[in-house]
């Protein structure tokens, strides 16, 4: 595991980097004064024992009493959970306490970075009251089992279309049983074709919400929008490569 990436997820749960790389320590000694710290990680003495203190406050270490003043860490399960649930009751009274909701814009939202993208669709699956149409590529769609296999269990239709079923659904008969799947043909179109279109998503949200453009693995750009006459035309796009597909189907058979 890599210290760097360990250091900064905690970030996520509110602590400094400075206080990240502490707390790693501690995780690594588990009992040390702050000299000690400051001695293993470099840090100022000044600093480490602000450190130290932040992390007592944020429930990330206890003060062992003794001849000299030691620090252990909470166990990160113990203290990953205790963050977890306390941002979740921040959340109901955020909720609670909110201004009043408006209307979505219509206009266009550019949303940039594959995080924040993945960040966008696990919210607009979740949101779906009726019906979901989702086209990309079989490897892009076999991470989101856990929200089709949810929406399913809603009864919200679940509409995939991509090259090839993914193998995760495949082994889920539970949940392929409960989803219409489009076999796409882009193998067919040439290598440079069929690289360009898996880096392609297209997602259709209650007929009202559309999210597309590319995706890579550090990194993409797509468009969002409710805006009324995007999406008619983009659903209109979506039923006709359908439509498509079932004709080459049947010739086919």
């Amino acid at each position: 595991m890599e210290d760097t990436a360990f250091i900064e997820r905690l970030s996520l749960f509110g602590l400094s980097r400075q206080e990240a790389v502490i707390y790693l320590c501690l995780l690594k000694n588990p009992e040390l004064t702050g000299y000690e710290v400051a001695k293993l990680t470099g840090i100022s003495r000044s600093n480490v024992y602000n450190g130290l203190a932040a992390l007592v406050e944020h429930g990330a270490a206890y003060v062992l009493e003794g001849a000299s003043t030691k620090y252990t860490p909470v166990s990160i399960e113990e203290f990953c959970d205790n963050r977890i649930r306390y941002l979740k009751d921040t959340e109901e009274f955020l909720l609670c306490n909110s201004p009043k909701k408006h209307h979505e814009a219509e206009g266009y939202i550019t949303i940039e970075g594959y995080g924040h993208i993945c960040d966008k669709i696990h919210h607009m699956l979740l949101g779906a009251a009726q019906r979901i149409y989702f086209s990309a590529s079989r490897m892009f769609l076999e991470q989101w089992q856990e929200e089709f296999l949810e929406l399913t269990q809603r009864r919200i239709k679940v509409v995939l279309i991509a090259d090839e079923l993914p193998l995760a659904f495949k082994k889920n008969s539970h949940l392929w049983e409960k989803i219409i799947f489009y076999q796409s043909d882009a193998g067919a179109e040439g290598k440079d074709i069929f690289e360009e279109r898996e880096r392609q998503l297209r997602l259709i949200i209650d007929s009202t919400y559309v999210l597309t453009g590319e995706v890579t693995g550090d990194g993409g750009t797509c468009l969002y929008s409710a805006q009324k006459n995007f999406v008619n035309v983009f659903k209109e796009a979506m039923r006709n490569e359908i439509e498509l597909i079932n004709i080459k189907k049947a010739k086919n058979s």
